[in-house]
């Protein structure tokens, strides 16, 4: 999965944004302000994210997969850096990238998760 790819499917979950706060070099992504996934420009020979994910299975996770390895710049019981460039599957990342939103979606008000899922558009499935 290229780079590409994830930014277009970070950007199409509801009431998601992409921000740079720290400089034009590192694209954070959000939602209801708090983030939830960065793009590493850190090591520009390969191409990396960093996703949060359960932390109870986060050490788990990084033993099974070489293309996962403790957050960069991050808190590392929570945050996950995904090198895109091995063998992980793209429904795989697409997960990873789930799970990572989720968390932080769950992680807002209920009143702030109801206001961007109305501003959400619906898609029609045909």
């Amino acid at each position: 999965m290229g780079i590409n790819q994830v930014r277009e499917y970070f950007l199409n979950k509801p009431g998601a944004v992409e921000d740079y706060p720290f400089d034009q070099s590192v694209a954070v992504f959000k939602v209801g302000g708090k983030m939830f996934a960065l793009i590493n420009v850190h090591e520009p020979e390969r191409t990396s994210i960093n996703l949060k994910y359960y932390k109870e299975e986060n050490y788990a996770l990084r033993e099974v997969y070489e293309e996962i390895k403790p957050g960069y710049h991050m808190h590392k019981a929570h945050w996950n850096t995904v090198y895109l460039d091995g063998d992980l599957e793209e429904d795989f990342i697409k997960h990873l990238i789930d799970v990572s939103y989720d968390l932080v979606f769950q992680s807002l008000t209920k009143i702030k998760q109801k206001e961007i899922l109305a501003s959400f558009p619906a898609k029609t499935v045909i």
